[in-house]
């Protein structure tokens, strides 16, 4: 039992990692308002919020360059949608007007159609029993992705767990052109057919999540592109593997071939896309800021990290079952 501790600990990290995924809510937010444009005078906003917790008693207000409006009127009609009248005044100095309620800020809500040198401002009262923007733990609330973001738990891990395994894959590869082992062979072949699975998985994982956030399962896509061919490639070493009969020199070929496939498979998934020449959606690539800078916050990367752990140990977990019954497959046949 005391070598089987990692399993336990894969097992524990998966579960808790994907409940706490599924389960968490995400953080309360500011998600439409209506008008786009204000002008001087009595304006009626809509507000549509998503996860809270509207009450008449919520503090209301306009931010204009440090300047504060104050709402005259607060209807609630339920609690994600409230009607809010505010007096603008004439004079605002910036263009964008950001709204907040409650605690939670929309930056830029609002067009400004007249600009002006600036008005009197002083704070608005803060009269919430709640303020949604401290509630307890929570998942990011970010445009575009909203709930898809959870996937980030599934997703990535399943690349990280790819990698690792194509790793493993390649490092008994080297060892066996060292000493023409068919053990190492049968390992590196193994711990390909487990990294296979897992690309399928995060192809199957990022069509889903690209159908939610872009539009399409499917996009042009300079990373989407590279980890496809990558997977090709990976295909091609196993056809490669069932052209030659001979075991010794099969054994050779492929590794030969799978040093030169990781190295692409580095090449396509984090070289290339991030080119600042190449048009990329994906956070981190193409000029884009990262995904760390912008989305994954301390709450996510508390069951985010949990997650990869999990997943890269059950991948390992895989690999050493299927070495383990290629190597009784080889005994029985003998």
């Amino acid at each position: 039992m005391k070598h089987w501790w990692w399993k336990f600990l894969a097992i524990a990290l998966l579960l808790v990692a994907s409940i706490a995924a599924l389960w968490v809510p995400l953080s309360p937010a500011l998600v439409h308002v209506s008008p786009g444009r204000i002008a001087p005078g009595e304006v009626v906003i809509h507000v549509t919020g998503y996860n809270t917790r509207f009450s008449p008693d919520m503090r209301v207000f306009l931010e204009n360059d440090g300047q504060q409006v104050c709402a005259s009127q607060v209807e609630v009609i339920d609690a994600r949608h409230a009607r809010i009248v505010m007096n603008v005044p004439k004079g605002l100095r910036a263009s964008m007007t950001d709204l907040s309620v409650q605690g939670l800020r929309y930056p830029g809500a609002f067009y400004n159609d007249d600009l002006g040198d600036g008005i009197e401002s002083a704070p608005c009262g803060n009269v919430n029993k709640v303020d949604m923007a401290s509630l307890a733990f929570t998942f990011p609330n970010r445009s575009i992705l909203y709930e898809s973001i959870r996937n980030l738990h599934f997703h990535v891990p399943m690349w990280f767990t790819m990698i690792a395994l194509m790793g493993i894959s390649v490092w008994h590869s080297i060892r066996g052109l060292g000493g023409n082992s068919l053990e190492r062979d049968r390992k590196a072949v193994s711990a390909v057919h487990v990294g296979l699975l897992f690309c399928g998985l995060g192809l199957a994982t990022g069509a889903f999540w690209a159908r939610a956030t872009w539009g399409a399962f499917w996009t042009n896509d300079v990373k989407l592109n590279g980890a496809a061919v990558t997977a090709l490639i990976y295909l091609a070493y196993l056809v490669l593997r069932g052209s030659i009969p001979d075991a010794h020199k099969r054994a050779r070929l492929s590794a030969i071939y799978n040093v030169f496939a990781f190295m692409l498979l580095v090449l396509f998934l984090f070289v290339v896309p991030r080119l600042n020449a190449i048009d990329s959606l994906h956070p981190g690539n193409g000029g884009n800021s990262g995904f760390n800078d912008l989305d994954l916050d301390n709450r996510l990367r508390l069951i985010f990290y949990p997650a990869v752990a999990g997943w890269v140990l059950l991948g390992t977990w895989m690999y050493d079952l299927r070495q383990r019954s290629a190597r009784l497959r080889e005994l029985i046949e003998q």
